[in-house]
């Protein structure tokens, strides 16, 4: 049986996942046919997973209730974004010839959970609060998306082509997985 708390979301999609967002809910994303007996057999075969996300989440919960992050004004995520409209195509124009790669136009956005993402006609989305970031990191978020460019996937391949750009990107991609959340949380608008 799926317990209350998991909400199931139906669609054309071909694989099944699991999410667990910040406030603990979990997400079941299920292909429209896929049966009950299907979900419930993929959520205990994730089980382990699961446990570890949402102890996570409470973790985070209980450390936010300690030193809860500063929520940003909407002036100072405008200020945010008009610095890195003038920091982010300069280094994104410095590492794609490096990469190999062209690109479409550059967006800049105020979001809640995503760092960067490449659309498959190549037009680049940062969010505002890399100017938050340590240098190293913003290089990284740049390069994991100008790779994109090559593998819209993160396959071996796709993984191999940032760690040519950027050996060391896993020091990074820790980085955002820890000290991102905080910043990410700040996030008001």
């Amino acid at each position: 049986m799926i317990p209350d708390s998991i909400h199931i979301i139906r669609s054309n999609r071909r694989t099944l996942s699991l999410q667990v967002k910040r406030d603990g809910q979990v997400i079941v994303r299920a292909p429209r046919q896929t049966s009950l007996v299907e979900i419930e057999a993929f959520v205990r075969s994730h089980s382990a997973w699961l446990q570890k996300h949402l102890a996570m989440v409470e973790k985070q919960k209980a450390e936010d209730a300690l030193s809860p992050a500063d929520p940003l004004t909407m002036d100072e995520i405008r200020r945010l974004a008009d610095e890195a409209l003038r920091v982010i195509p300069a280094r994104t124009a410095h590492f794609a010839p490096l990469v190999g790669v062209k690109y479409g136009r550059i967006t800049i956005r105020n979001q809640r959970s995503r760092w960067g993402s490449c659309s498959a006609k190549g037009n680049l989305n940062f969010n505002c609060l890399l100017m938050l970031a340590p240098p190293e990191v913003l290089d990284y978020v740049i390069v994991h998306e100008l790779c994109h460019r090559k593998e819209m996937n993160h396959s071996s391949r796709f993984w191999a082509e940032v760690a040519r750009i950027i050996p060391d990107y896993a020091v990074h991609e820790k980085w955002l997985k820890t000290e991102g959340t905080r910043l990410m949380r700040r996030m008001t608008g």
